[in-house]
């Protein structure tokens, strides 16, 4: 009888075990994009995957046209140059743009397009951050912000692709995580 129900607790305590792995928590993040005048012009969220952590951005009241969209190093917007959110995001000391051969920063996002009425919806998936520890982490000490430019990144240019004024910025924080 004793080992009997052993064999019944070992059964339930491996099942378990199994169950918990398959539902492993989910990183993710969010933040709150806010104009020079502090008025709420969209979200974006962060959510990791195992290629990489996507992003996901719904945005509203920009300016139409190409965008550069970079997450910067420090977590602060302050309004209404949004300078407080420091350089691009850029652990690994590399050079700036996407096209670069000496690059790219790990901040360094594609452009983003706002369609003639304000609004655009953006996704991408980026291979050179995480929401995890360590130093590609945007959670990490001090935090970090995704900001968008006035106009589209060149892709080469060092420091930050001749993309214009920061016209919107977000402190990126760790949401509630969600099983997979």
């Amino acid at each position: 009888m004793f080992r009997s129900n052993r064999l019944i607790l070992l059964t339930a305590v491996l099942f378990f075990v199994g169950f918990a792995s398959r539902a492993i928590a989910q990183e993710r993040a969010r933040a709150e994009l806010k104009n020079a005048d502090g008025k709420n012009v969209g979200t974006a969220e962060f959510r990791d995957t195992k290629q990489g952590v996507l992003i996901s951005l719904r945005l509203t009241a920009l300016p139409p046209g190409l965008h550069a969209v970079h997450i910067h190093t420090a977590g602060k917007c302050e309004a209404p140059a949004f300078t407080s959110a420091g350089a691009h995001f850029n652990p690994l000391n590399m050079k700036h743009g996407l096209k670069s051969a000496d690059g790219p920063h790990a901040g360094d996002l594609p452009d983003l397009l706002i369609n003639k009425d304000g609004g655009g919806r953006y996704e991408v998936l980026a291979q050179n951050i995480s929401l995890g520890a360590g130093n590609l982490s945007v959670l990490g000490a001090g935090g970090k912000t995704i900001v968008i430019h006035a106009t589209a990144d060149d892709n080469m240019t060092d420091p930050s692709g001749n993309s214009g004024d920061r016209i919107a910025c977000g402190v990126i924080a760790k949401a509630a995580a969600k099983n997979k």
